[in-house]
């Protein structure tokens, strides 16, 4: 772009009589000014006041403020307007007053669980005097919907799951036509494919852990290739326990045996709580399979002479509680509880309780979507396996895994 002397006047007089926080902006304002006339003078095809009615292909018709907050900070930029027709500059989106530089620390501020009044003062911070709206804020994130529609419905059949966790957490979402404030569920599933690779699977917003609700979910992982499954680890819940024994058919489920501590000692007094957790942790401790299984019924026994309520507890979730046994020994550190998703469950809460409420369930799967895409790319980039692959090979073949049996008590 050629400097005019008449420019180069201006921009003279602009050095000698302003400061240097004030310069560098109206700099800046002037480079996307001359941006603005350069483009539309080549829609209509005549420079501004220039006179060619044979390469003319409208006029111009005054201008348009438009305010765009940018790293040097707030830009007032006059658009074009035309006679015939429109023009919005290309470099510009619709409806969009910040620039891509900030749209992106917006965007990573939102999803690492900065409230919006926050990211507004991080706006101003950075230079836009005039701030960002929480309405502003949300959409800009609308922008990773797409990113999070692509991610959750990835196909799952580039790889074999041996092991599925599976759980749930609670989030405060908006619902109905009076936008009352209710509980909504987010379930989560992670796997580790064949080769000890970490990897998020999906998740879903619903009113509650219904079978339904946890059989549509795992109908749609399985729809998208979902395969190869060995071992099903999750707690308890009525709903989830019916819809892995119709959904996965043939594999095995391994109760968590946290949340299975936690059931049994709600059938002992609190007197003997202590007593009954360190010796079922002893359970845990053993390496031979037969000598586990021999302790547990040892503790079992014990029960029966002190906490008789809590033996038929014992009883009936022994085969679910140590089906573990069943796998490499490399394994049951990490597959005799959900622990490694609850973990991811507590990064889900931390971002998303500087929330709050959420307005709707698309902004939940948006948030919680866009932390599980992080994690999930984490894992990709760190490399680093949960198991070996020479112990992921040798999992047990389907056949020489006992039937799935599930009891709830």
């Amino acid at each position: 772009m050629t400097l005019t002397h008449s420019g180069a006047s201006e921009l003279s007089q602009l050095m000698e009589g302003t400061t240097a926080g004030a310069l560098i902006p109206e700099i800046v304002r002037r480079g996307f000014q001359d941006l603005l006339e350069a483009e539309v003078s080549a829609l209509t095809g005549a420079q501004l006041h220039e006179r060619c009615p044979d390469q003319r292909s409208t006029h111009r018709n005054g201008y348009r403020e438009r305010l765009l907050t940018t790293q040097v900070g707030d830009l007032s930029l006059a658009i074009p307007r035309l006679r015939q027709g429109s023009f919005f500059p290309s470099w510009l989106e619709p409806r969009r007053r910040v620039d891509k530089a900030l749209y992106a620390v917006v965007m990573e501020a939102y999803t690492g669980g900065i409230s919006t009044r926050k990211v507004d003062a991080l706006v101003e911070a950075l230079g836009g005097a005039s701030g960002i709206s929480k309405s502003e804020v949300s959409r800009i994130c609308q922008g990773l919907d797409e990113q999070v529609k692509a991610f959750l419905g990835r196909p799952l059949d580039h790889a074999r799951f041996p092991y599925v966790y599976l759980d749930a957490t609670y989030l405060h979402g908006r619902l109905g036509r009076n936008m009352q404030v209710v509980s909504r569920a987010v379930v989560v599933a992670i796997g580790i494919n064949a080769l000890g690779y970490r990897e998020v699977l999906g998740i879903a917003v619903g009113d509650s852990e219904a079978e339904g609700f946890w059989r549509q979910f795992l109908g749609s992982l399985k729809e998208r290739g979902l395969d190869g499954t060995r071992l099903v680890i999750s707690d308890a819940h009525l709903g989830l326990t019916a819809a892995i024994k119709r959904m996965f058919q043939g594999s095995s489920w391994q109760r968590c045996r946290v949340h299975f501590l936690r059931n049994l000692l709600s059938h002992v007094p609190k007197a003997g709580q202590d007593m009954v957790a360190a010796a079922m942790k002893a359970v845990f401790v053993i390496q031979a399979p037969d000598q586990v299984r021999a302790h547990w019924q040892r503790v079992t026994e014990m029960l029966r002479k002190q906490f008789p309520g809590a033996v038929p507890v014992m009883e009936a979730a022994r085969d679910d509680v140590l089906a573990f046994l069943h796998f490499p020994q490399e394994h049951w550190r990490k597959v005799w509880s959900t622990n490694p998703l609850e973990r991811l469950n507590k990064e889900i809460k931390r971002r998303t309780n500087v929330v709050g409420i959420f307005p709707n369930d698309a902004a939940i799967t948006r948030l919680v979507g866009a932390v599980l895409l992080e994690q999930h790319e984490h894992w990709q980039l760190e490399g680093r396996r949960m198991f070996s692959a020479e112990s992921m090979a040798a999992i047990p073949d389907l056949e020489a895994l006992p039937a799935l049996q599930i009891s709830i008590t």
